[in-house]
């Protein structure tokens, strides 16, 4: 019965789903999406560079999973928590550059340092 549900977690994987749950781990200071299973993972990885201030430093997503939309999702959560919990950040991952211009919005924008 477990393999049936693993099988069923790795067929189900559709990056354009609503049901891609992206992980906080604010130990690690990472964001996190579980892909086949828990044997793959996306991250986004961030510092904290100053008490308000954080750095959205990397995004990787693995090779067979590229261009499948899967970091929007670590981009996106990535942005939402700078801006719900009032920070300032750094992009230096070329990515969340990129995200954030295709993704203008005004609440971003107030939160990045340009």
């Amino acid at each position: 019965m477990a393999q049936a549900a693993q099988a069923a977690q790795v067929n189900a994987f559709d990056p354009t789903s609503s049901q891609i749950q992206v992980e906080h781990d604010r130990k690690r200071r990472q964001f996190v999406i579980r892909l086949n299973g828990s044997h793959d993972r996306a991250v986004l990885l961030y510092e904290y560079v100053g008490k308000k201030t954080v750095d959205l430093q990397h995004t990787e997503v693995p090779d067979a999973y590229r261009g499948r939309g899967i970091a929007k999702h670590l981009a996106k959560a990535a942005m939402d928590f700078v801006v719900e919990e009032d920070l300032k950040a750094h992009l230096t991952c070329w990515y969340i550059q990129k995200y954030v211009k295709e993704n203008p919005q005004p609440q971003y924008f107030e939160h990045i340092y340009q």
